[in-house]
């Protein structure tokens, strides 16, 4: 318990620490995701020694994923994911996992890899849980810019949730692919109590709301209960939390469609005051430099097919979208390419498909380290240069922060 603490304390300077240092860099241009990488390497076995992720730490980690991805999937609309825009995404990611398949299984050929689903996965995933305070700091969430880049990363990362529990389960496919409809059936029937409650009349609702500003915090725990209990039931049909975690997200939009701005901030300084930091150091104290330095081409050449497997099509998809009513193009070469460099950047999918295959067996924790730390680089690459080509146009500056509509986090 103790070793714990020390980690616990060198995990919360490194959280303090981040902010502060993102701060001094000018326009906010290095997430303060990449430098907890950072400081997780630089604290963690493989660096400095200081801190280890220990069973009590471990189950901080999965917290913080959690939350990052109920958070993300509490952004999504269903109107937006089921409409024109939407679909285009869906048939956007498709073509990246396609896309994917084919690369690995020809690179396979020379035996220059193995994991190939695993990498696939990878590829065609988009950071949207990292990309959301970046995106809410730009003030890009009410932009057409930002409305593309959440329907491509809502795919990006529900696309990839369920490939894992389909293609990287214990059992075949088939079994995988039932196993991820009964919980998706459960999942959907969890939401109907909530016809009833949050009705205005609903006794059980006025004892939600009146105990949510008391030490009762009902609405709180009711939130980490749904997150805890989706979990949970992911794990009874052998899937990844992740999922259960993002369906979360899904059920907790649809108990609140006009959202909660009193929630939404108390779930922010929750999951970003501890648990999502907690997630990003540990992800760093993961990483072997030495692994990392010992493979630069790898490396390299997995950013890149990051960049042609999921920038590149999403790019294209941006750039030949037309409005349906005038058939002129909606983004122009610049605001595709934003697109395309945001939806490219990847983090947590590519932490939980690696640290899958590593405990099936499919992946040596080298390469994982040499893949999660390319998902870093595209977190401090693809959003800088997204924003570094807004340029200072103001025409082209999407509203600013406080035009973000209040039903959203902020």
């Amino acid at each position: 318990m103790e070793s714990s603490f020390i980690s616990l304390l060198w995990i919360a300077i490194c959280a303090v620490a981040a902010p502060l240092l993102a701060g001094l860099v000018p326009r906010r241009l290095v997430p303060e995701a990449v430098i907890l990488l950072v400081a997780g390497v630089i604290i963690g076995p493989f660096g400095m020694g200081l801190a280890t992720t220990d069973d009590a730490i471990g189950l901080l980690r999965e917290l913080g994923l959690g939350m990052l991805f109920l958070l993300a999937g509490y952004e999504i609309e269903l109107s937006e994911l089921t409409g024109r825009a939407g679909r285009r995404a869906l048939v956007t990611w498709a073509i990246c996992l396609g896309t994917a398949l084919a690369l690995v299984f020809l690179v396979s050929l020379t035996g220059a890899l193995h994991a190939e689903v695993a990498l696939a996965i990878a590829l065609c995933s988009t950071a949207l849980g990292t990309l959301l305070p970046i995106l809410k700091d730009g003030g890009l969430l009410t932009s057409p810019v930002g409305k593309s880049v959440m329907n491509h990363g809502a795919y990006g990362e529900l696309g990839p949730v369920i490939a894992m529990a389909v293609l990287l389960g214990t059992g075949g496919p088939a079994e995988a692919l039932v196993a991820v409809i009964m919980f998706a059936l459960l999942a959907a029937a969890i939401t109907l109590p909530w016809r009833r409650i949050r009705r205005e009349t609903s006794k059980m609702m006025s004892l939600i709301r009146a105990g949510s500003e008391t030490t009762g915090q009902t609405t709180v725990r009711l939130t980490v209960l749904l997150l805890v209990a989706l979990c949970v039931l992911a794990e009874v049909f052998d899937l990844d939390v992740v999922l259960g975690a993002f369906a979360a997200g899904f059920i907790l939009r649809r108990a609140l469609p006009s959202g909660d701005e009193q929630l939404e901030h108390k779930l922010n300084g929750l999951a970003f005051g501890l648990l999502i930091p907690v997630f990003f150091v540990t992800s760093g104290m993961a990483i072997d430099p030495a692994a990392v330095a010992a493979q630069p081409l790898t490396l390299v050449l997995f950013v890149l097919m990051i960049m042609l497997v999921r920038g590149l099509p999403v790019f294209l998809s941006s750039k030949l979208e037309r409005d349906p009513t005038t058939r002129q193009q909606i983004f122009d070469t610049r605001d595709s390419a934003r697109i395309g460099l945001f939806a490219a950047t990847g983090l947590p999918i590519i932490v939980a498909v690696t640290s899958t295959a590593v405990s099936a067996g499919q992946m040596s924790p080298a390469n994982a380290s040499v893949l999660v730390a390319g998902g870093a680089i595209t977190v401090l690459t693809m959003p800088l240069a997204a924003t570094l080509l807004a340029g200072h146009n103001k025409d082209r500056l999407d509203p600013p922060t406080s035009e973000v509509s209040p039903s959203r986090p902020v």
